[in-house]
């Protein structure tokens, strides 16, 4: 597969080993798509929007087959984290503490440890969600002692732009942001959930440990 191939390529010139996970982004995508996606040897997805999780994950109940690995990748409010928790292996859209207690509360509920990322803005935009830099070590140190929570690292959502400065700097920013936390914590959180169809290839760079795409596996998206 032609991703698999390129992000290979970054690996290897990058000197890191075969750490790298790739995340289908199937959101507008019909169940049937991501089923012969499964098909096709894919298996973990990223969803945006909860009624899409929930639909997929139905489905799979529904024909009997196993579910994949669900990534929770949207903006995520509180009301809604009843929903996600039960299907979602990892939360990476994290940005509070508000939102970080109450999936805490729904995970104790459901007897599980929910693996999670703190998103951080990056970009400065104020259309993205996420922490300001400055806040992710003091909101991680709150999270850390919550029992029902596994903070595995940090998820941003770049810039869409082919300035590849800009790409780097921003790719960097979170990849020293990890570091920080680590040593202030003394911690060994290791992932990076960073980079799209457009510049993954980047991202790995910077050290990517997740990459979330959705245009080079489902094509444009037809949004309604």
């Amino acid at each position: 597969m032609e991703i698999r191939r390129i992000a290979n390529q970054a690996m290897l010139a990058a000197n890191r080993k075969n750490d790298l996970k790739i995340i289908a982004v199937s959101k507008t995508q019909p169940p049937a798509t991501v089923y012969d996606a499964v098909q096709a040897g894919i298996n973990v997805f990223g969803e945006n929007y909860v009624q899409e999780l929930i639909e997929k994950t139905g489905y799979f109940f529904d024909h009997n087959l196993a579910q994949p690995e669900w990534h929770y990748i949207g903006h995520l409010q509180t009301n809604k984290v009843k929903n996600v928790v039960p299907y979602s292996y990892l939360i990476h859209s994290v940005d509070s503490i508000k939102l970080a207690e109450e999936i805490n509360k729904r995970a104790e509920q459901h007897n599980k440890i929910q693996n999670i990322l703190l998103q951080i803005n990056t970009s400065g935009e104020e259309s993205k969600s996420g922490c300001q830099p400055q806040q992710a070590t003091s909101l991680a140190a709150q999270i850390i002692p919550m029992n029902n929570l596994n903070l595995l690292g940090l998820m941003t959502i770049g810039t869409f732009t082919d300035n590849e400065t800009q790409q780097r700097k921003e790719f960097s920013l979170l990849r020293n942001k990890l570091n920080e936390i680590n040593s202030t914590l003394k911690l060994n959180l290791k992932e990076l959930s960073m980079g799209m169809t457009n510049d993954y290839p980047i991202a790995i760079a910077e050290g990517s440990t997740m990459v979330r795409i959705g245009t080079a596996y489902f094509g444009n998206r037809n949004y309604i």
